[in-house]
């Protein structure tokens, strides 16, 4: 997996852009992290991730026309790139792959 790590938060806002695919843009991806998960998230920090995977390759951006309600400011939406795809790919791989290593013992030793 070296190359394309992914933390726990990178991971989800790379499923959020997935999952909302055309309509991916910041607040989209907040609303939608806090929709699926059950769980609040600060909008700068999606803003910040969303930049930091562009950077890194996993996300493109376009900016969407200027609307009315936004006082005339543009949307920046993403999309997946192949390398994001990989990364996703990946990171899912290894999960299933240590989950399926857990020794059935160990799921009847719970407290």
């Amino acid at each position: 997996m070296k190359g394309t790590y992914i933390g726990e938060f990178e991971e989800l806002i790379l499923l959020m852009v997935g999952v909302l695919y055309d309509e991916a843009y910041g607040v989209a991806i907040m609303h939608e992290i806090e929709s699926q998960t059950d769980r609040r998230v600060n909008i700068s920090a999606v803003h910040s991730a969303l930049k930091r995977l562009e950077e890194k390759g996993f996300l493109n951006s376009r900016m969407g026309g200027a609307t009315s309600e936004r006082g005339g400011r543009r949307k920046r939406y993403f999309t997946l790139t192949s390398y994001g795809k990989k990364a996703l790919d990946e990171a899912n791989a290894l999960r299933n792959q240590l989950y399926h290593k857990i020794p059935k013992m160990a799921w009847m030793s719970g407290s």
